[in-house]
Formats: structure tokens, C-alpha cells, sequence
């Protein structure tokens, strides 16, 4: 009882200021989407469905909910005729297992539909996610900054998919905690959670070169227990790696996953061409490139512009070594694939070490103050973080 109680104490005010933020954020959503309608005029998988909060489970939604019920037949089908970027059908190899693999158990032992077990699945996952962030946050820089970094991630741009049937919180919840593992020196908890991570996004790539060149690092002036470092980096790439191989094992096609989100969704490797393409265009009013969505368009740019003013005030921050690492090759790998550019408001959630700068001046502020200032962010987030990806987007 006295370690829940001391528990409580120390994470009670975290998951508070979290959930109610993201409470505010949400119902802000659901208000405009009532308010819009236009969800009703849509296709169920697109943005669509009978009540608002069936959005929650449109676009990648849809195959996490399939894949949950049905599983994987991976394979590389041909569009007849098709010459444009689309040249192949869509299949559910491109969605990573473990998201959907605990939907799947969520709805075995609570009952609950896939839709049902994916949004439970995804506010766990946001709450752990939340805490981690804090816990990294208040080893730098105190409780009080701990307290504005989970409060940030509630209201981040892109914050919308963190309560909807989307891995993004999940992905999340594992790297913040690897990231910490990694800061408490406990390389195993780290390299699993990496593992984990990696069959869940292919961002996790990032996640494992930073645990893999911290834990080189560490062995420095090490006379001792070098071998748990080796470990955990032998141990990070094996989830992603196990399920790209296993993809391409299916189809016959050893780059089988690649060529999938190619063909399928346009995506690929581009050096930045896109981005770039986008940086330069959403200035000046021009909204004639790949994949334009003017309104959504404008907040990723305005989100593009924010990593890149608050990445050198991380960096003279002079974090650990497995955060900045972390953190810049999560914006590589974003930003330089051909891609939704509406989407990046999402894709750049998982760079939560960002949230350091800001989460720092914030701590300056009495409590009444920050929670002031983030409350308003919150509710303004129903529109720049969930209706402009879902609606006037593709998330």
C-alpha cells in the first residue's frame, strides 16, 4: 500500500495534467467534427462513418482493425494498366504486427471489438508514453519540466492520433522508455524495448542507431559490463529486421516491403525533394505539388519550421548523447521520403526530446500559468492536431 500510495503520489499529477488536456483536445475534436458534418458524406474508410468518433478509425485505422481480425497475406499484386505513382494494390504487409497483434489480444480478453480494443490499446499506450516522457524530462531537468513535457505531448501537432486506432502512442510509449532505459543504464530493458519498437514502426530505425552509437559510447573508459551494451544493441534491430525479412520471405521479394510502399502508397526515399518541394511552395501560396492539402499543409510546414527552431536549443542543452541521435535521424527519415507532407505533423510526434527547450522555459511558469497555457493549446488542438489530419487530411 505505501508503494502505491508514494506511487500515486509521484504520477498521479503526470497522468492528471495529461489526461485532462488530452480530454479537452479531444472533445474539441468531436465538437467540430459535429459541428462540420461532413464526416457523413464520406466513405467509412476515409475519414467517414455514422458518428464522429468512428474517424477514430478511418484511413490506417481500417488495416490495423483487418489485419487484428483477419492477420497478414502478404503479396505484391499489380493494378492492370495502372502508370502512375500507384502501380500496386494496397496490402496489410505494410502495417507493422505488434499494434494490431494487441488489438487482437485486448479484444480476446476484454470482449471488445477491434475498434473498441484499438482506441483502449492506444490511450494506454498514450498514458505510458506521457509518463515516459516526464520521466526523461524530470532527470533533466526537474519535476516541474517533466510535468510541461507530458503536458506537451498532449498537445503537440499531430496529437490527434494519440486517441485513435493508430500505433503512433504505442511507438512512442517504447522509444521514451528506451530512451530512459538507455539514461538509467539499463541496457537490457533498452534493447528490448527497442525490439519492440521495431515491429511496430519502421521509424524505429532511428531509435536503433541511437541505442547502438550510445551503447558504443558507454564502453568508454569501461573495465566492467561491456557486454550488456553489446547486447542491447545486438538485440534492438532484430524486431524491425525480423519483420521486413519475414515480408519479403512471403512475397518472394527480398526488398518485398519496400517495394510495397512504393507501388501502394507513393512513399520512398527522395533526398527531400518533396519536403523541399512543399517548404517552398506553401509560402508563396501554391498549393500545385504531390499530394497538396492546403490547410493540413500549412500546420506541417509551420510544424517543419518549429523542429528546426527548437533542434539547436537541444543541442546546446547538451543532452544525452542516445536523445540528440534519436531525435535528428527521426527527422531525416521523415523529412526526406516522398511522402503526405500533411502527415508530418504525425510522423514528427515521436521526436518528443524536442519538447525539451520548451518544456524547460515552461517550468518557470507557476503551475496556474502552464496549465493555462497548455489548456488553450489543448483546445485548439481539436483543430491543428485532429480535424486537420482526419478531415482536411490524410493521416
Amino acid at each position: 500500500m505505501v508503494r502505491i500510495r508514494d506511487a500515486a503520489r509521484r504520477y498521479g499529477p503526470v497522468l492528471a495534467v495529461f489526461g485532462t488536456l488530452k480530454l479537452a483536445g479531444f472533445c474539441s475534436f468531436m465538437f467540430l467534427l459535429s459541428s462540420s458534418g461532413d464526416y457523413r458524406a464520406k466513405h467509412p474508410r476515409f475519414g467517414g462513418g455514422a458518428r464522429p468518433w468512428d474517424v477514430l478509425a478511418t484511413w490506417d485505422g481500417w488495416w490495423y482493425q483487418q489485419i487484428a481480425v483477419h492477420g497478414y497475406d502478404p503479396k505484391l499484386v499489380e493494378i492492370p494498366d495502372a502508370t502512375g505513382l500507384i502501380t500496386l494494390e494496397g496490402n496489410s504487409a505494410a502495417f507493422f504486427p505488434l499494434y494490431p497483434a494487441l488489438i487482437r489480444l485486448t479484444s480476446e480478453v476484454t470482449g471488445l471489438g477491434s475498434y473498441g480494443a484499438g482506441l483502449l490499446v492506444s490511450i494506454v499506450a498514450s498514458f505510458a508514453a506521457a509518463l515516459g516522457i516526464h520521466a526523461i524530462a524530470e532527470r533533466l531537468g526537474g519535476r516541474r519540466a517533466g510535468l510541461a513535457a507530458a503536458g506537451l505531448w498532449a498537445v503537440w501537432p499531430g496529437s490527434g492520433v494519440e486517441w485513435a486506432v493508430y500505433s503512433d502512442s504505442l511507438y512512442v510509449a517504447l522509444a521514451a522508455w528506451a530512451c530512459h532505459a538507455v539514461l538509467a543504464d539499463r541496457w537490457l530493458t533498452a534493447g528490448l524495448l527497442t525490439c519492440a519498437a521495431g515491429l511496430n514502426r519502421p521509424t524505429a530505425g532511428a531509435l536503433i542507431a541511437a541505442l547502438g552509437v550510445a551503447a558504443l559510447l558507454s564502453l568508454r573508459g569501461r573495465e566492467e559490463r561491456v557486454l550488456r551494451p553489446l547486447l542491447a544493441a545486438a538485440l534492438a534491430p532484430l524486431g524491425l529486421l525480423g519483420y521486413l525479412l519475414w515480408v519479403g520471405n512471403r512475397m518472394g521479394q527480398l526488398t518485398g516491403y519496400f517495394a510495397l510502399q512504393s507501388g501502394a502508397w507513393a512513399r520512398e526515399f527522395d533526398f527531400g525533394r518533396q519536403t523541399l518541394d512543399v517548404l517552398t511552395s506553401v509560402p508563396v501560396g501554391k498549393f500545385d505539388y504531390l499530394f497538396a492539402y492546403p490547410f493540413a499543409d500549412v500546420i506541417s510546414v509551420a510544424v517543419i519550421l518549429l523542429a528546426f527552431a527548437l533542434l539547436p536549443p537541444l543541442l546546446w542543452m547538451r543532452p544525452p548523447a542516445v536523445l540528440v541521435l534519436y531525435t535528428v535521424i527521426t527527422l531525416v527519415m521523415v523529412l526526406t521520403n516522398q511522402q503526405i507532407v500533411a502527415n508530418i505533423s504525425r510522423y514528427l510526434l515521436p521526436c518528443f526530446p524536442l519538447f525539451l527547450p520548451l518544456a524547460f522555459a515552461l517550468r518557470r511558469l507557476s503551475l496556474p500559468r502552464m496549465c493555462t497555457l497548455l489548456g488553450i493549446a489543448a483546445l485548439a488542438s481539436g483543430s491543428y492536431a485532429g480535424y486537420a489530419l482526419f478531415e482536411l487530411g490524410i493521416p
